[in-house]
């Protein structure tokens, strides 16, 4: 991959911070949006800037066009059918979707839905409320001392009462990649369904959903070049179109009367009110652009950043980097912490060398008392990212450390 043509296309990493070249690794919070997704959101609002599904007029079919074509992208991008693919504001809310159009009609008391310790909240909160509703148990599935899946431990658990597994693909904090298939065989196998938060995946590496074998997968634009305000759920077609709609207004009906009302087809029958049509274009272009690049290319690249961000940091006095130590098998998020610095402290020590990283419990509670840690520092890569800059994270961790000393 060409690494200085990708930074390129990307305005945002011109820039300075604290007088220092910004050097960001924080994708895996939100990554940067390349010059094409910017100029596909722009156009959108200066040509063709009017309501989707529902003018009769040239605008409104433009918009309406732009909107299709940006599913098209996403769905090519996982090689998913476009009826599959419904746009939500985000991974949460997709997944909220699932917890409240399934869980809330099909869940009943003693049944148990099994989320695992490496999860993200957005995939533990929206069934701890359904269950709540249903009298339905979470449980959770623990997590080894290497930061892997206990696949046995899930064996186990998974019994007649078990409806639903809802796992992460990658880690946003371990950078661990699970074995989403085999998880999906044994879930189905005791009958559950399973709905999969792959956010950290998507953009990373290639996906193709259908040979995961998952019934429900979720992911969010921000984190794969696309703007913030826009996710997907991509559902088996025949659950989507058993399910009832989670929201209600707009275009997500086929008929209404006093006496009660009908829906749409999938995917719209889900998104009601008037949709993120600037997101779903931008959305469409990051999707394009990633394709362009090559997802295998992308994946390619983070796993040369994760070996060298792995060995560089092992160099540090007293880190402590936590999850998979095999760069082949993890994804580029790498999750740490010193000694002597708070995490926070840290984060903001390296940020006046220019140096963007996250610090905190990474919306993912439970995992942060399984490492036994309130808080890590985390550095996460993209393709725009070179070996340049994790020695650059280096060399500000030694400075940090010195004012601390």
């Amino acid at each position: 991959m060409d690494v200085p043509a990708v930074r390129a296309d990307f305005p945002i990493l011109g820039r300075r911070v604290h007088g220092a070249p910004l050097v960001y690794l924080d994708s895996a919070a939100t990554s940067q949006k390349p010059v094409q997704v910017l100029e596909a959101m722009d156009a959108y609002y200066r040509e063709t800037n009017a309501n989707v599904h529902r003018g009769v007029y040239e605008l409104a079919a433009e918009a309406t066009a732009r909107y299709e074509a940006g599913r098209d992208a996403v769905a090519r991008l996982v090689a998913a059918p476009r009826d599959t693919v419904v746009f939500t504001k985000n991974a949460s809310e997709a997944i909220n979707l699932v917890a409240w159009a399934w869980g809330v009609r099909n869940l009943r008391e003693g049944d148990e839905v099994l989320v695992t310790e490496m999860e993200h909240h957005s995939n533990i909160v929206p069934w701890q409320i359904v269950a709540g509703i249903t009298g339905a148990t979470v449980r959770f599935v623990p997590v080894t001392p290497r930061g892997e899946l206990d696949l046995d431990a899930l064996r186990e658990m998974l019994t007649e009462r078990t409806r639903m597994v809802g796992v992460v693909h990658v880690s946003n904090v371990l950078g661990t990649i699970n074995p989403v298939a085999e998880i999906a065989a044994m879930a189905h196998a005791a009958g559950a369904l399973v709905t999969v938060d792959g956010s950290q995946s998507v953009p990373h590496m290639p996906v193709d959903v259908p040979s995961l074998g998952c019934d429900f997968f979720a992911f969010t634009g921000h984190k794969m070049l696309g703007p913030t305000g826009i996710g997907c759920l991509v559902g088996r077609a025949e659950l989507l179109e058993s399910m009832e709609p989670f929201l209600g207004g707009g275009e997500m009906i086929s008929n209404v009367s006093v006496e009660g009302s009908s829906w749409a087809e999938v995917p719209w029958k889900f998104e009601a009110g008037t949709p993120p049509i600037a997101e779903a274009i931008g959305l469409g272009a990051a999707a394009e652009y990633l394709m362009g690049v090559g997802p295998e290319a992308v994946r390619a690249h983070e796993i040369a950043l994760t070996a060298h961000m792995l060995a560089a940091l092992s160099e540090v006095d007293g880190i402590t980097v936590y999850g998979p130590t095999d760069p082949e098998t993890r994804g580029g998020a790498v999750s740490f912490s010193l000694p002597d610095l708070h995490p926070h402290d840290l984060a903001q020590l390296v940020d006046q060398e220019g140096v963007c990283v996250r610090a905190g419990h990474h919306c993912a509670k439970p995992l942060m008392r399984v490492l036994g840690v309130g808080a890590t520092a985390r550095a996460s890569t993209y393709l725009y990212n070179s070996h340049d800059e994790i020695d650059a994270l280096v060399r500000a961790l030694g400075t940090a450390r010195r004012a601390f000393a």
